[in-house]
């Protein structure tokens, strides 16, 4: 997986006018009644038509380059998701994601702190994220794994596994003849 690298100091003040949008949608999200038409209306908006039929995300949410999130049908993100995403996030169908997780797709460079170091961050088909897990730039949630309460994943995670601990680790395989 390729890194790309972003210079914050090179972004233009069309960058800087859209994430300030960005910003204030996620405002008016998180002040809004959960489910009525302006609220969802803000979260379209936002993810300009990069969010699945049938998809929910609580309030309060946090993101940084929601242009760069992919949320795909039937998903369930719960409050407090923190999305960094300048290095692209996507979230396939049929995931779901417990309260204050954290999706972060950048760093900083060690010596460069106006550098950022992306990679996308994947999260497959069923998989199942849990309470305040990180999921780190690079990484790959296989389709229907769990990801434990508190785990922090540096590496990328099986299909059918489940891991746990900081750094997470495998602890167990699902029976893949299970889900249908």
């Amino acid at each position: 997986m390729q890194e790309e690298k972003v210079d914050i100091r090179l972004l233009t003040p069309a960058d800087w006018a859209a994430g300030q949008r960005q910003r204030e949608l996620i405002f008016r999200f998180n002040q809004t009644l959960p489910g009525s038409e302006e609220n969802t209306a803000i979260l379209q908006e936002l993810l300009a038509g990069r969010l699945g039929n049938g998809s929910v995300i609580a309030a309060p949410l946090q993101a940084a380059c929601a242009d760069k999130v992919v949320i795909g049908n039937n998903v369930f993100i719960n409050s407090n998701c923190l999305m960094m995403a300048q290095g692209g996030i996507t979230i396939e169908d049929d995931v779901q994601i417990a309260a204050n997780v954290s999706l972060i797709s950048n760093n900083h460079d060690s010596y460069d702190r106006q550098i950022l170091l992306c990679k996308p961050v994947l999260i497959k088909q069923g998989a199942w994220i849990g309470a305040g897990a990180t999921i780190l730039p690079g990484v790959t949630v296989g389709r229907y794994a769990i990801v434990g309460a508190a785990a922090v994943v540096t590496h990328d995670v099986p299909d059918y596994a489940v891991v746990a601990g900081s750094p997470a680790r495998v602890k167990k395989m699902l029976d893949a003849g299970r889900f249908t």
